[in-house]
């Protein structure tokens, strides 16, 4: 029986399948075998593996209870699921679920683990309607926001510390409703015994050390691994060397920008309508 040919540098779905095949022929399942133990049908895993078909999450889960692959399938899954994001996005957002420290600063539109389900709603809608992703890929956005912020809610709970530029509270998203309820829901942030929440305001000019998004994991066994973007590139960085000046920088963001209870306060002048 001739096999399709896989290219693992095709494309993230075709990456997954190619380590999917290449795990059930060294066990010598076959694709039945295999879908009896993962408990689906062998035209699914037939469908996976070949590309047809991008992984869903519970299925990578179950590849990885039957291969005892730890959570490699499920955080390839993600890449190969979320098309609509830049590169190396969904495998931050993969490690991201089991970082033990968070550090994130964003620039014009409030961060994804921080936004109310009305925010990030308008904000994909928009996105839609100028053509820029299709509706499929703006569902794919929201329901990795919601994966994100689900993964928050673990014990022991991450650490994070977020900088919002200023135009992060100021751009508006849908109507004053949601903006309200996004304002409040960084106040709720604010209050979190594991959260620190700090704005960096206009003012702050040419001593603002950043001025594109990052995000910085600490992992559980200390490692580090960022992620940085501009409108139409994403890099994961992974080597220590290229990270440290870039945690360097954002320690300085951090010693510039207001204090949490200062950024509170401007958060809730805004909300009151004041300047």
């Amino acid at each position: 029986m001739n096999k399709k040919e896989l290219d693992p540098e095709a494309s993230p779905g075709a990456r997954f399948g190619h380590l999917l095949r290449t795990l059930r022929d060294e066990r010598g399942w076959t694709q039945d075998e295999l879908a009896v133990l993962a408990g689906c049908s062998g035209a699914h895993v037939s469908a996976v593996e070949t590309g047809r078909r991008p992984p869903t999450r519970q299925f990578a889960m179950s590849l990885d209870r039957v291969f005892g692959t730890g959570d490699r399938f499920e955080r390839q899954s993600r890449v190969a699921r979320y098309t609509a994001l830049l590169e190396g996005f969904p495998e931050y957002a993969a490690h991201e679920t089991r970082a033990a420290e968070i550090r994130l600063y964003e620039v014009g539109v409030i961060p994804g683990i921080l936004q109310t389900p009305d925010y990030a709603a308008a904000l994909t809608a928009r996105t839609v309607e100028r053509g820029a992703i299709t509706p499929e890929q703006g569902d794919e956005r929201l329901t990795l926001v919601r994966e994100r912020q689900a993964a928050l809610d673990r014990a022991p709970a991450p650490l994070v510390f977020a900088v919002l530029d200023e135009s992060c509270l100021r751009r508006p998203v849908g109507g004053a409703t949601t903006m309200d309820g996004q304002l409040a829901r960084l106040v709720e942030f604010a209050a979190l015994p594991n959260t620190v929440l700090q704005v960096a305001p206009f003012e702050m000019g040419d001593r603002r050390p950043l001025s594109l998004p990052l995000y910085i994991l600490t992992l559980e066994n200390r490692s580090l691994l960022s992620y940085a973007e501009s409108a139409q590139r994403g890099q994961l960085e992974r080597e220590r060397t290229a990270i440290v000046p870039l945690l360097t920088a954002y320690h300085q963001l951090q010693a510039e920008a207001l204090s949490q209870a200062a950024s509170v306060a401007m958060i809730e002048r805004l909300r009151k309508g004041a300047p």
